[in-house]
């Protein structure tokens, strides 16, 4: 009995603080209780996860990495078209209850393809910012000045879907708000001059000496973005695979077609090369590494546009269809150059 109580003695605590205010997840120790109101998430090396419910013990197997969220509510401004920095939206949100209908919770995939450290509710409103700007860019959203009712429903449901696709977030309210006495929008363009003067030296952004913080930068980058590929696209391509097609031939060979694509995407992502050797044995230059670097990000970015076209996908009738699997198509098709500029080895350098 006696040793019992020496072991809950020793058990370490976890720092709660501020946790469903300003940090919506932080990592937990293997032998920490989740605190009330709160959730875990156990994360393998794989990236397969498990929850433990509040007042539960993480109990973390060898190689497993725990986490520690509350749902929320949270709150945070975004501006959705940056031009206009003074037009803004007040967003509400949650993280959504579990579906059981889903073997892993796109919130928990979150966390394990994208969490480094404490996600702060800033960080993550600027993704939903940067999520959202890039859709309204690309005129997949629309929000038109003195917007009907009609219009801004049609808005809110694309948001409310891609918050859902993307994070796994569920949206509570979403209210337009004037930022102006809050952003100073002279500042802020006077800023972009000043970067827009500053010349941009010819070598690539991470090339450096290998001590330089350059190369370490270059390769996080390219870990971090290998790692969402090789854990979210097996994911995106379940999605597709469900996505409802009306009857007919014609969107069903696409969808065969696009799916044999993703899975060859898949295993390119999942037997990449390391960043740092051109073959067996023989280190990469740094160029070539940054080069790679690059490509991987690029891939990532690619990735988002999926998860964004899913969102899509999953609202629309069966008249856009054919629009939609246009878009996929060239997604898939900047996946693919993408992952294979990453694998390619600077023959023509070499040649040289």
């Amino acid at each position: 009995m006696l040793d019992i109580f020496k072991r809950m003695a020793r058990a370490p605590a976890f720092d709660a603080a501020g946790l469903g205010v300003e940090a919506i997840a932080r990592p937990i120790a293997s032998g920490c209780s989740v605190p009330p109101g709160a959730v875990g998430v156990a994360v393998s090396s794989s990236g397969h996860t498990r929850r433990i419910g509040a007042g539960g013990r993480m109990v973390l197997a060898a190689g497993e990495a725990g986490w520690c969220f509350h749902p929320g509510p949270y709150g945070c401004d975004l501006v959705p078209f940056a031009a206009a920095p003074e037009i803004g939206l007040r967003l509400h949100f949650a993280i959504d209850s579990p579906d059981p209908r889903m073997t892993q919770q796109r919130f928990d995939l979150f966390l394990a393809s994208e969490g480094a450290g404490e996600l702060a509710l800033a960080a993550l409103a600027a993704g939903i910012e940067a999520a959202l700007q890039r859709e309204l860019a690309q005129g997949n959203l629309e929000l038109p000045p003195c917007t009907t009712l009609d219009e801004w429903n049609a808005f809110r449901a694309g948001f409310n879907q891609l918050l859902y696709t993307r994070f796994g977030l569920t949206v509570d309210d979403c209210v337009p708000v004037d930022l102006a006495g809050t952003r100073d929008y002279a500042r802020e363009l006077a800023g972009r001059a000043v970067a827009g003067a500053v010349t941009v030296p010819p070598a690539p952004a991470w090339h450096a000496t290998a001590s330089a913080p350059g190369v370490a930068e270059a390769s996080g980058a390219d870990a971090r973005a290998l790692r969402r590929l090789f854990l979210e696209l097996p994911c995106v391509m379940c999605r597709v695979r469900q996505a409802a097609l009306p009857q007919g031939q014609d969107l069903f060979r696409q969808q065969q077609a696009l799916l044999q694509r993703l899975d060859l995407v898949c295993l390119a992502a999942s037997t990449m090369p390391a960043l740092g050797l051109g073959a067996p044995g023989q280190p990469l230059d740094l160029d070539s590494q940054a080069r790679r670097a690059r490509h991987s990000v690029r891939a990532a970015a690619a990735l988002d546009e999926a998860w964004a076209l899913l969102a899509r996908l999953e609202r629309a009738d069966d008249e856009g269809l054919d629009l939609l699997f246009d878009e996929a198509d060239r997604i898939v098709a900047n996946l693919e150059c993408a992952l294979a500029e990453r694998k390619r080895v600077t023959l023509d350098e070499e040649a040289a």
